[in-house]
């Protein structure tokens, strides 16, 4: 196991039962093409037997290894334990509960070995209720959009290829609470998407709660974006120009509705100090950013290649 081509990381929490499955099917994907490989399975501190499931598997297959999380962290801090221990020249983050399928990874590795150095699986159908596909929807267009991060798949990714280049940029950063996809494309390098339907779950209930989503949308968003102070800054604005225009209506005698020219130079006066109450609260909002933004210690830039450098030897005279 000292070269290794392709590290696979599962994250895996209550998946006893699917597991062996999905370790059929990576063989069944991966040994024909005589690929170096491994799957590395990380515990994140599962109920069931989920660690018992793998050690069986290690004992036959000396490529299988599994890391069992001392308390449950998600699924992104269970991502980042399985890139820090990846060997491989590229790793692919495939979900135990098979809903992505594992016959995707040689389409990923074609576009990997093309050049690109992350490879999104992006979802063209998600199987199940509703709702579910119209809140991934809606975190990607927030991220897409609001945020700025364009290079992720508008349908959403939980399944993706990285090369070791990204991965020794990915271990450099230390945050705590952010997204593991987005702070992969936020590292950039070349990105590319191979569509694919997604399956349905084999066994087992997702652990995948409503409030994991939403604290996900407010770490993605704070991480990545000062978009909320902006909003600040916008709303003050207009709260200040609407009040002085009400109150300045209310100081030539104007009536609002049924409320008297008085009433409307004390609401107008409510609107401007709220609307500088607002302001300063953005003001300080600015310096928290740049406060976290220093804190974080993200690079300021990202090296991808360099061209090739040319030495000159100097010619020594013969003696």
């Amino acid at each position: 196991m000292d070269s290794v081509s392709l590290s696979v990381i599962t994250p895996a929490w209550n998946e006893a039962r699917n597991l062996p499955v999905l370790y059929e099917r990576l063989r069944s994907v991966l040994e024909p093409g005589g690929l170096t490989w491994e799957w590395i399975v990380v515990d994140d501190h599962s109920r069931d037997e989920t660690f018992d499931a793998v050690q069986q598997l290690a004992l036959r297959d000396p490529r299988v290894r599994c890391v069992r999380l001392a308390r449950n962290g998600g699924s992104h801090a269970a991502i980042t334990c399985g890139l820090d221990e990846a060997k491989g020249s590229a790793a692919v983050v495939l979900a135990a509960d098979l809903q992505d399928p594992p016959e995707v990874i040689p389409a990923l590795m074609a576009r990997w070995q093309n050049g690109a150095h992350v490879v999104w699986a992006s979802r063209r159908r998600v199987p199940g209720a509703s709702h579910e596909g119209v809140f991934s929807r809606l975190y990607y267009w927030i991220m897409r959009r609001v945020v700025g991060m364009q290079d992720m798949p508008a349908a959403g990714a939980d399944f993706f290829l990285i090369d070791r280049a990204v991965i020794d940029v990915f271990r450099r950063l230390h945050e705590r609470h952010t997204s593991v996809f987005a702070l992969i494309t936020w590292i950039g390098f070349r990105q590319e998407q191979v569509e694919y339907d997604k399956q349905a779950r084999l066994h087992g209930a997702s652990g995948w709660t409503l409030r994991r989503k939403l604290k996900l949308v407010v770490d993605s968003v704070t991480a990545f974006s000062d978009v909320p102070v902006a909003l600040c800054w916008v709303t003050a604005l207009v709260l200040t120009v609407a009040g002085a225009a009400l109150a300045g209506a209310g100081a030539l005698g104007l009536p609002l509705g049924v409320l008297a020219p008085a009433h409307v130079v004390l609401l107008g006066a409510m609107m401007v100090l709220s609307g500088i109450g607002l302001a300063m609260l953005a003001g300080v909002g600015e310096y928290v950013w740049r406060a976290l933004d220093e804190v974080r210690s993200r690079p300021r830039y990202v090296v991808e290649s360099r061209t090739a450098q040319h030495t000159v030897k100097s010619e020594l005279p013969r003696t």
